[in-house]
């Protein structure tokens, strides 16, 4: 049977959530799922400052009991087609440990709670194909890749650094 969790919005300026966004992301980026490399210090030190300080970010934060085990990270964008705000699913950690109870999939529907209030159009996320867990998942509950032409094709996330990471 799986554990009973709780799923609430992040409150970035109460120190524990602070903490949790911080060994949640932590814990993710260590994962081979999140790149296999903890976070730096100077991550560490400044994330859940940085995150308060942009009113366009929300965080979602999953628990079990007092424990913190999920955290979904939130960035508010601009739709300009439709001119209407949009949200993109950022991160989504879940711990080892408390993987397969359903987690992820009630973090991203307060996620999705939050952006609805927010006056926003869609969502949006990434995910690595290989993640085939997360992949059925996100299927499962609706997101999808796009197209605007299908004689375009489908779109592809694609990045570039800019200056020193």
């Amino acid at each position: 049977m799986a554990a009973a969790f709780s799923v609430r919005q992040a409150d970035y300026g109460y120190p524990s959530d602070a903490a949790a966004v911080v060994a949640l992301l932590d814990a993710y980026a260590s994962d081979p799922a999140g790149g296999g490399e903890p976070l730096s210090d100077f991550v560490k030190d400044n994330l859940a400052r940085e995150l308060a300080a942009r009113p366009q970010a929300y965080s979602v934060l999953a628990f079990d009991g007092e424990q913190p085990v999920g955290l979904v990270n939130c960035i508010e964008g601009f739709s300009s087609f439709k001119c209407k705000p949009l949200v993109n699913v950022h991160d989504v950690a879940v711990l080892a440990s408390h993987r397969g109870q359903g987690i992820a999939e009630a973090m991203l529907a307060e996620a999705e709670r939050i952006a609805v209030a927010r006056g926003a159009v869609k969502m949006t996320l990434e995910v690595l194909s290989g993640n085939t867990p997360a992949v059925k998942l996100y299927r499962r509950i609706g997101y999808e890749g796009y197209q605007l032409d299908p004689a375009m094709g489908t779109a592809q996330f694609m990045q570039k650094w800019l200056g020193a990471s």
